[in-house]
């Protein structure tokens, strides 16, 4: 019974909820009830959640239970994050969501097929795992990390693979952003198309 409701995506393995601000991209500062599913074999290096890779780890968790609870919180907007929530079956999930009045926003590595019906994709793609080819034209947002100048490559590459709509974003990998923020900025000086994320939630300390 517990395996027909985790296919289903009835439960899921979840390793957190909480109610804050978009911290990133291009929602930044908009609030939102997060959902942090466990599960992620992409392992990036400077992951600052690695602690969700192991999906066996959490328990499984009723979607219903969650919407319950992202309810009780006056934005109607609900974030899905890992951790790689697109290893899980999440129609449920967004189906029940939109039922309920709340848009759908998800952020993923791109690098397994999409299930579920979003309202944003944030797609940040990771160069061990490339993005599924068929998720590039669902991407609303690109989001791309950088760690290094090389890293401008990567970004560039990907970006010629979203549609002409999608917002483009130059992350700094959060333990190396005094060294790279400088080169991100000149780069988008040089590369309007471009804008500037900040992980603004780490800097005022929310989750």
């Amino acid at each position: 019974m517990e395996k027909d409701l985790y296919l289903s995506g009835r439960k899921l393995p979840v390793l957190e909820e909480f109610y804050t601000l978009q911290g990133e991209g291009f929602n930044t500062g908009k609030a939102a009830y997060f959902l942090r599913i466990g599960g992620c074999d992409i392992g990036c290096t400077w992951c600052d959640s690695k602690l969700s890779w192991s999906g066996n780890t959490f328990p499984l968790t009723a979607v219903d239970e969650v919407i319950e609870r992202a309810k009780q919180y006056p934005a109607k907007a609900l974030v899905v994050t890992g951790g790689e929530p697109a290893l899980f079956p999440l129609d449920y999930l967004c189906d029940r969501l939109h039922e309920e009045g709340f848009e759908t926003y998800l952020e993923t590595s791109g690098a397994y097929p999409l299930s579920g019906s979003w309202d944003w994709v944030c797609l940040s793609p990771k160069r061990q795992s490339p993005p599924y080819p068929d998720n590039y034209a669902k991407a609303h947002e690109l989001k791309v990390i950088i760690e290094q100048p090389a890293d401008m490559n990567w970004a560039e590459e990907n970006a010629r693979q979203v549609n002409p709509g999608c917002h483009l974003f130059l992350q700094p990998e959060w333990s190396r952003r005094k060294e790279i923020a400088t080169v991100i900025v000149s780069y988008i000086g040089e590369h309007p198309e471009w804008r500037l994320s900040l992980q603004s939630h780490k800097y005022i300390g929310i989750p």
